[in-house]
């Protein structure tokens, strides 16, 4: 927002407060209501107007952020918390992933020069850990059978993270290493995506590490706890944090399924020779 919009800053501070107090409290009330605990009539009607109050509100100002010429994104993103964008984001991103991966529909890859799959190694782990969940979450029914109301909330989260393991193995098959123009973009999962301008990479070398610390400067986005590849940049990219804070990284090491592959390509890209200039203009 530029200057003219500063009389909206208190407003947004004032509908961010009321909504870390209000939202919260509507849950806790909801699932009191269903697990049949007797809340006064008073404390209802006053947690329904606040929050039907906040809502309405939080579109006036919407509006009023739309009719000052911000997007409906920038508008969103100056209402609600970057780290809270960042998680919906995250979460939306899984369940998006499993249906790309049920299409097989990778992201990213249209006019790619190379699509670099680096889910592989992981797939046993991943499946292993869904099948875990799915057994734990059969038994947790059997044993709450008795209790309906819980044993509806713990089914509900137990599927949700069978679907959440699923989604990160998905996130991971459909977001591959891709490599386009000069520039390369390497992905984990639905959380971390650099773009490498290939112009900034110094050394590529292949080596496989079983063993990360974590160490500033450096950025280990291992598959299966290992990487096979260690690029190292004349100065730092930021690859942002999954709630946003910064993270400058001079060395990242991946993991690609064929790190040959990606380690060629690179190199190629990189000693690519310049395009001729052409002829010079006549006098």
């Amino acid at each position: 927002m530029n200057g003219s919009d500063d009389r909206l800053r208190p407003v947004l501070r004032v509908l961010r407060l009321v909504a870390y107090a209000a939202l919260p409290a509507e849950v806790v009330l909801a699932v009191c209501l269903v697990a049949g605990v007797r809340i006064p009539g008073a404390v209802l009607a006053v947690t329904e107007v606040v929050t039907l109050t906040l809502l309405t509100v939080t579109g006036l100002v919407f509006l009023g952020l739309r009719r000052r010429g911000l997007s409906a994104r920038e508008a969103v993103a100056e209402l609600v918390p970057e780290a809270v964008l960042r998680l919906v984001g995250h979460e939306l991103r899984l369940m998006t992933s499993l249906v790309r991966w049920v299409a097989r529909r990778p992201h990213g890859v249209a006019g790619a020069a190379g699509v670099f799959p680096h889910a592989r190694d992981q797939a046993a782990l991943m499946y292993g850990f869904a099948f875990v969940c799915v057994v734990e979450t059969v038994g947790v029914s059997y044993l709450l059978a008795d209790w309906p109301v819980v044993h509806a909330i713990v089914f509900v989260l137990d599927v949700y993270t069978v679907l959440f393991v699923l989604g990160l193995h998905a996130a991971s098959v459909t977001r591959p290493h891709v490599l386009t123009g000069d520039v390369l973009r390497l992905r984990q999962a639905a959380h971390v995506d650099v773009r490498v301008p290939l112009g900034l990479i110094a050394s590529v070398r292949r080596e496989s590490l079983f063993s990360h610390e974590k160490t500033e400067g450096e950025l280990n986005l291992a598959v299966g706890s290992q990487t096979s590849l260690t690029i190292e940049l004349t100065e730092p990219v930021d690859v942002p944090r999954l709630l946003g804070g910064p993270r400058p990284v001079r060395i990242v090491r991946v993991h690609a399924d064929d790190p040959k592959a990606l380690s060629d390509a690179l190199t190629r890209a990189r000693t690519a020779p310049s395009p001729s200039p052409g002829p010079p203009p006549r006098a």
